[in-house]
Formats: structure tokens, C-alpha cells, sequence
């Protein structure tokens, strides 16, 4: 397991002074990042070798939202790889050790001169240090189910400060979008992303809002209707 300890800051938190989704979000990317660079599977290594580690889902529980000035523990491992796949948990805990998040993902490996998914290797994964146990969570299906009937909102242009270093939209930023369309009351509790095509520069995503039973599912469309990213948010009963 990789950790790194944090505390969290202003410029991180909501108006309740919350740690906010999309600071959630950055955490656990960051977590993950650290552990690459540590063991010199970073961003420079996979350069060299035309490779990326793309994000193809999210499932997020928030069990307790961390507060402003509060320590926490950011942890992750990786428990399989098989094929161009890697699952890999993620939680935040308090400095008791209580759960404050948990969190699994599924990612795959990218050739980025063929432009399509690559195999695994021994070399891609060597130094991870893979374990079997999984976080204790109910883990959801991968794809999610959009329902026919949406409202739509106010289309979105892609700027320069939506890009990560692959020059995509960042994975947290899907979700930050999505948060606009949301009621000012409603608070996360889960949320599953499903990752479908990267929008990049110049892109229009189109929101398809649709009501659920447990909360809401935006869809985040291309000009045809096909999405860039599902985000299905569960509402927090307090």
C-alpha cells in the first residue's frame, strides 16, 4: 500500500469549508501520480516508452467529508491487472484511521503512437507492489444505465484549464461540470464515472440531466449525443 499524509486546505474546501468533490478527486489522482514517481513509473517514464495510464471508472463512496485544517492519510494499491486493465482501491482516512473515503477505479494502458489500448507487461506493473484485498465496500457495475428521458443544459466549451498533461479533459473535471446542474442542496454521497471518450480543446459537451431514484445521472455529449462521460451522483442522507 502507498500513503502520504496531508491537511486540508482553504483553497480545497466548499462553502461549508468542506474538502470539495473535485478536491476528493485530486487527492486520490494525486495519490496514485505519487506512487508512479516514486518507483519511476511517472509521467517521464511513460513518455519515454509512448505510454499512459488512462481512467476508464470511478466508483467514490464519501463516507465523512474531511473538514478545513483536518490531517488525513491518502492511500491506494493496485489488487489486479489483467490484459490493457489495472484495478486499483483508494481510500481517505482520518488519523484514527476511520474510513473517511473509499474508492475503487479501473484504468488501461494506452499506446499513444498507435493510438489504441496496449497490454499489460511485467515492466509496465514491476515496483506497484499488487495486493489481492480489496477495500471493504459494495462495488457497482462498471457501465451505467442512462434513462431515455433528460432536460438539457447549458452546453460547455472545453478551455485550457480543463486539460491535464495528456491534454484531455482531467478526470476530475467531468465531475465538476456535472456539480453545476446539481440542486445547491444536495449533497454527494457516491458518486461512478464512466469514462467513454476524452473530450479535448475546442469540444462541446453537451449535459443530458436526467432524475433518479437515489439522485441524478448526467451525461456529458458530443454534438451527436454520445457521451464523453456518464456521472451518476448518489444523494447523502444525513
Amino acid at each position: 500500500m502507498y500513503q502520504f499524509n496531508s491537511r486540508v486546505r482553504y483553497s480545497e474546501t466548499d462553502i461549508h469549508s468542506r474538502l470539495s468533490v473535485t478536491g476528493i478527486i485530486n487527492y486520490l489522482q494525486d495519490c496514485s501520480t505519487f506512487q508512479s514517481e516514486d518507483i519511476g513509473k511517472g509521467l517521464a517514464y511513460l513518455e519515454k516508452r509512448r505510454r499512459a495510464w488512462f481512467l476508464s471508472n470511478w466508483q467514490i463512496i464519501i463516507d465523512r467529508y474531511p473538514t478545513l485544517g483536518q490531517e488525513i492519510a491518502v492511500g491506494t494499491w493496485p489488487y489486479d491487472f489483467k490484459g490493457i486493465y489495472g484495478s486499483r482501491n483508494f481510500f481517505i482516512r482520518d488519523m484514527e484511521g476511520n474510513y473517511m473515503v473509499r474508492a475503487n477505479s479501473l484504468w488501461f494502458l494506452f499506446d499513444l503512437d498507435a493510438q489504441r489500448p496496449a497490454r499489460v507487461t511485467a515492466e509496465d506493473i514491476a515496483g506497484y507492489d499488487q495486493q489481492k484485498e480489496r477495500i471493504p465496500m459494495e462495488y457497482a457495475p462498471r457501465k451505467i444505465a442512462v434513462p431515455d428521458e433528460y432536460a438539457e443544459g447549458q452546453p460547455v466549451v472545453v478551455g485550457k484549464h480543463h486539460l491535464d498533461t495528456n491534454h484531455h479533459v482531467n478526470n476530475a473535471q467531468y465531475v465538476e461540470i456535472a456539480r453545476e446542474f446539481l440542486p445547491d442542496d444536495f449533497l454527494i454521497g457516491e458518486l461512478r464515472v464512466e469514462y467513454r471518450k476524452a473530450a479535448v480543446l475546442g469540444d462541446v459537451m453537451s449535459p443530458r440531466i436526467s432524475r433518479g431514484p437515489e439522485g441524478y445521472i448526467v451525461s456529458l455529449c458530443d454534438g451527436t449525443g454520445r457521451p464523453y462521460a456518464v456521472i451518476w451522483l448518489k444523494e447523502k442522507k444525513l
